[in-house]
């Protein structure tokens, strides 16, 4: 069983990207396991004052969470041109101590984005794919980023479009291959 990571940079409760990832959960392909990460609104900013006096515990978790994972899907909404800063400060927090010790390093991750507006949130999945990859992870070369999300999405807050689901699922199977390939 393949085990990937699920990680909403969005903290808001009707957020598409956690709606994204949640379909990902109910569409993951046979023998993989998607596992929703519900932890980043309790992350505290990124602090090496906190770090040199022994990571906070919601920390060690997620740290823990992502070491056990095979691999990492991580839905980016934007903010104002970039990645939010909760999400930023789970790759700072997650990148450290730097090196082989780091939760990132060497992880095969994904990075997706739906965004309401034309653009999908392009920008903000750009820099975070640069973000993780400075953290030393294994960022699969996937573009995945979806414009007018409120038309993607039934009112209960289920992503319904079929071209939209079809895609995620190409997303899961080349994530997966992606980790097959680094464990070979």
């Amino acid at each position: 069983m393949t085990t990937v990571l699920a990680i909403s940079g969005s903290l808001r409760k009707g957020s598409y990207n956690s709606g994204l990832l949640r379909a990902a959960v109910a569409h993951a392909p046979e023998g993989v396991r998607v596992e929703l990460y519900d932890g980043l609104e309790a992350l505290p900013h990124y602090n090496q004052d906190l770090e040199d006096a022994g990571a906070p515990a919601e920390v060690v978790e997620l740290r823990e969470k992502i070491k056990a994972a095979d691999a990492v899907l991580i839905s980016t909404p934007e903010y104002n041109g970039s990645l939010p800063g909760a999400l930023k400060d789970l790759v700072d927090w997650a990148s450290r101590p730097y090196g082989p010790e780091a939760s990132f390093y060497s992880k095969p991750v994904a990075v997706v984005s739906i965004s309401p507006t034309d653009y999908g949130a392009v920008w903000a999945a750009d820099h975070l794919r640069k973000g993780l990859g400075i953290a030393g992870a294994r960022v699969a070369d996937i573009e995945f980023t979806v414009a007018g999300a409120a038309s993607r999405f039934a009112e209960n807050g289920d992503l319904t479009d079929a071209e939209t689901i079809g895609r995620l699922e190409e997303v899961l199977e080349t994530l997966v291959q992606h980790h097959r390939a680094l464990a070979a």
